[in-house]
């Protein structure tokens, strides 16, 4: 990454975000296909957690969905990347550097971009209800990885007891 082109909110934000990238790999990086496809959670009425397979399939997908949030609030009309569900760790792990880098891209290219918007009409809208700027944005992307990242270190903790 061109850290020295970003600001400083910026960089140290996209920091934040690979090394959070970084720890939840190095957590899935021993997963094998029984574990990844593991039912963790079978009475879990979202989808996206009922084994380490589902929620990283949503992990990758929320990494593109958040940059592709910020982008369309610029006024870009980006679509969603496909959403990629694997049988094995090392795509996920592939995915997960390649959602980074789209991520890194976008604020290189973006380097003006405004990070605080305390207009509210100027906020950015989630299918989920949340209204968030870009650095809002961009934090809760990070923190979202990390909740993941705790949720399958405490699963492949209670597959090995």
């Amino acid at each position: 990454m061109e850290a020295n082109n970003l600001t400083s909110a910026i960089a140290a934000l996209l920091d934040e975000y690979k090394k959070a990238v970084d720890e939840l790999i190095m957590v899935i990086e021993p997963i094998n296909q029984q574990q990844l496809l593991h039912t963790i959670e079978p009475e879990s009425s979202n989808p996206d957690c009922i084994s380490i397979q589902t929620i990283l399939t949503h992990v990758t997908a929320s990494m593109f969905s958040y940059a592709v949030y910020i982008e369309n609030s610029i006024g870009l009309q980006t679509i969603r990347p496909e959403r990629l569900q694997f049988d094995h760790i090392t795509p996920y792990i592939s995915r997960l550097r390649e959602a980074l880098k789209y991520n890194e891209d976008f604020f290189t290219r973006n380097p003006d971009i405004t990070m605080e918007e305390f207009d509210q009409s100027k906020k950015i809208n989630t299918r989920w209800g949340q209204q968030y700027d870009v650095e809002q944005m961009l934090e809760h992307a990070i923190v979202h990885i990390l909740r993941h990242r705790r949720q399958i270190k405490n699963a492949l903790a209670n597959m090995a007891s």
